[in-house]
């Protein structure tokens, strides 16, 4: 019958003799400081950071990696919905229905833009509208209704520092 140890002592313990320094981890500078720990947090997450993809992915998503373009994240995308008049003539069947000698189109939630020609009679209702495509439709004999918005008066007030400057200048040309 083999006897087997019920506890044995941790390897840290056993090996701190005269040049026993390394515990088993190469040359002894390998753990003098925090080289081969790996760092803290997010540190090697950087462009080569394979080895902590997942750590990045599971807590930051998948908006982390990638190239972000010249404009800042923070920065508003016009995220308007865009329809130049020409997809409008080529999909007529798509977006209106005809009427009489003319089509009506509802795009409510559209800007309408003014790249390309209109032959036929459209009548469009839409959210806003370029000066060209309006000015097109018109031409050809249909109306562009764009919805209203209500511009909102702020009252000018000037700054305390411009309101000094003027007093500063009565007062030098005196």
């Amino acid at each position: 019958m083999a006897l087997t140890k019920t506890k044995s002592r941790r390897k840290s313990s056993r090996m701190h003799g005269r040049k026993m320094g390394t515990h088993s981890g190469g040359c002894r500078k390998n753990r003098k400081g925090s080289g081969h720990r790996g760092g803290v947090g997010m540190a090697g997450t950087g462009k080569r950071g394979d080895q902590k993809k997942t750590l990045v992915l599971n807590k930051y998503g998948h908006k982390y990696f990638g190239k972000k373009g010249i404009t800042s994240i923070g920065t508003k995308r016009d995220t308007r919905l865009k329809i130049n008049l020409r997809d409008i003539e080529l999909g007529l069947e798509k977006f209106g229905k005809k009427k009489g000698d003319f089509y009506e189109i509802n795009l409510k939630d559209y800007k309408i833009l003014g790249t390309g020609d209109v032959t036929k009679k459209l009548k469009i209702g839409a959210f806003e509208a370029s000066a060209s495509a309006i000015e097109k439709v018109k031409k050809a004999g249909g109306e562009l209704n764009v919805k209203e918005k209500k511009k909102i008066e702020t009252p000018f007030v000037e700054s305390p520092k411009t309101i000094a400057k003027r007093e500063k200048a009565k007062l030098q040309k005196k």
